[in-house]
């Protein structure tokens, strides 16, 4: 505490050295949702303290992943069990890990570099990347913020509540919640949608589940009617609706803004964990209320749009599993909107360097809640325009999405081993391997992605396979380079740094870093990237003009 004797050197609280912090918003004590940590507290020791802790930690990991589960991932995992039954189980269990290796690299950037996701990758990759990165999220999150308002027409139109009223109003909620000024308002806000998330428990009950088959599903991989170009696709789609781009940027700002530090990493990392569970339960229930509630009827196989799904659920189980759908509909996708948005305008925040912080007012800090309410009124406006192409919309998000997550996971395992960045947090080398795994996957997955967007007649088995089998001979090639370049000699420069505890050690201010060593490695990860990101480019050009002479 504050007014105890001099601790000893390995039990020192507060920091040996000045932290890089970016917005003196950004230093202080931790006011969460359901409590608050002083800035210069020490690690609680007793369970119950250590549970008060999490209490007032939980959050950015919560948040982001239930935000994943959006407008887009309800009508997925609703397809998925209209169509498929309860074969596709299978899929949302493998996305934890996937979910918990990503997002726990970014929990340790967060908290121990105090400064955003787009600030690193501006930094230490250039200014071309950090532009890069931005600018394609910025397309890509107000993209996505459409499909959200789309969602939440969808919702409130079961109850017959006018488009013209429902998306103003969502706009409006959405931006007077966030511009409040007080951290742990917003938080309250977002947990009060999470919380209405949770109705999706009653509606699986309510749709007499199996509990053989779901348990069955979960564990031994099938695909009803076998492996097609089309339930590859909503595998990849399943996929790329749980694994998005903003989760990295939205997250380590988030962890940074509620003022999380090294010494509270593992509390975020139970709040991201909690945050993996939370979601593919949600994911899993959704699928399962769809195939247990449309199976053995005229609707099974015939998944048009969320909101036919919620008329068909009125059909099938009653007017209150319908509305029950609806309202998680519509949650979902005010949670989406509101964390999207958010990923956006603390992004934009990094790259000019202005006040970024739900702490401040929007007096001290009008260009972030200008840039969160500009994109939210741009997208509500855009949905609500008569004749407005909603289907390519949704089109151009997914073949936008399949551009970013490569380059993104791939900046994020290269600042993860980044010595200067991380110090003693960096990767482990057992984190790589399964890191890298991840990433080529997830490259092989949106390469798939986009590749269908604008060739919709590939044969989407055949490519999947070839796909693999490059991917696995890359990773083979790049475990034999790394291998051999760890056996060579290498000259070993002493660098002197202070005696510091790991859990206290952080980021030294940007000014202070040395220039990042371009290794041949990250050299040839870059130009790969350059390569990759160019062709990308072509063939969504390609199909723009294919759309426009349509």
């Amino acid at each position: 505490m504050a007014g105890d004797p001099p601790a000893p050197p390995a039990r020192q609280t507060s920091p040996p050295r000045e932290r890089a912090v970016l917005d003196s918003a950004h230093v202080g004590d931790i006011r969460g949702a359901f409590g608050t940590i002083g800035q210069h507290e020490e690690g609680r020791r007793g369970l119950r303290s250590r549970g008060m802790a999490l209490l007032a930690i939980i959050g950015p990991g919560l948040i982001v992943m239930v935000g994943d589960n959006d407008a887009g991932g309800v009508a997925t995992y609703s397809q998925a069990g209209q169509n498929y039954g309860t074969s596709l189980l299978w899929v949302l269990l493998l996305l934890v890990p996937v979910l918990v290796v990503n997002q726990e690299m970014v929990v340790r950037l967060g908290a121990v570099t105090g400064v955003g996701h787009a600030r690193l990758i501006n930094e230490r990759f250039g200014r071309f990347w950090g532009w890069f990165s931005v600018g394609d999220l910025f397309i890509l999150n107000f993209l996505t913020i459409m499909t959200e308002f789309i969602g939440v027409s969808l919702a409130l139109g079961y109850f017959g509540v006018s488009e013209y009223l429902a998306v103003p109003l969502a706009a409006g909620g959405l931006v007077g919640l966030t511009v409040s000024g007080s951290f742990r308002s917003w938080e309250r806000g977002m947990f009060v949608l999470v919380a209405a998330n949770f109705l999706v428990i009653p509606l699986f009950f309510m749709a007499h589940p199996g509990v053989g088959e779901v348990a069955r599903h979960f564990v031994i991989p099938s695909i009803t009617g076998g492996a097609t170009s089309a339930s590859v696709l909503l595998i990849i789609a399943m996929v790329g609706t749980t694994v998005a781009p903003w989760q990295l940027f939205f997250q380590q700002s988030n962890i940074i803004d509620k003022r999380i530090t090294p010494r509270w990493i593992n509390y975020e990392r139970v709040d991201t964990w909690i945050g993996a569970v939370v979601v593919v339960v949600g994911a899993a229930a959704l699928l399962c209320v769809s195939a247990f509630a449309f199976q053995h009827t005229h609707f099974f196989g015939y998944f048009s749009d969320a909101g036919a799904t919620a008329t068909g659920l009125d059909h099938r189980l009653g007017s209150i599993a319908g509305a029950f759908f609806a309202v998680v509909l519509l949650n979902a996708s005010l949670i989406g909107a509101g964390a999207v948005t958010l990923s956006t305008s603390y992004a934009f925040g990094d790259v000019f360097g202005t006040k970024s912080s739900l702490h401040r007012s929007f007096r001290d800090a009008k260009l972030f809640y200008g840039m969160f309410s500009g994109l939210v009124a741009g997208a509500a406006a855009i949905v609500l325009i008569p004749g407005a192409p909603l289907g390519v919309i949704t089109e151009a998000v997914q073949a936008l999405a399949g551009v970013l997550l490569p380059s993104a996971s791939v900046f994020l395992l290269l600042l993860c081993n980044d010595r200067e960045v991380l110090g003693p947090w960096r990767n482990r080398p057992w984190l790589n391997v399964i890191a890298s795994i991840i990433v080529a996957v997830l490259v092989l997955l949106s390469l798939i992605l986009m590749a269908t967007t604008v060739f919709p007649n590939i044969d989407v088995t055949r490519f999947a396979l070839i796909g693999g089998g490059v991917v696995a001979i890359a990773l083979l090639g790049f475990g034999v380079a790394t291998l051999r370049s760890q056996r060579q000699p290498r000259a070993v420069t002493m660098v002197e740094e202070p005696q510091v505890p790991r859990e206290q050690w952080t980021m030294p201010p940007l000014a202070l870093l040395g220039r990042p060593r371009w290794s041949t490695g990250r050299k040839v990860a870059m130009l790969t990237m350059r390569g990759y990101l160019v062709a990308s480019v072509v063939l969504l050009v390609v199909k723009a003009a294919q759309l426009g002479g349509a």
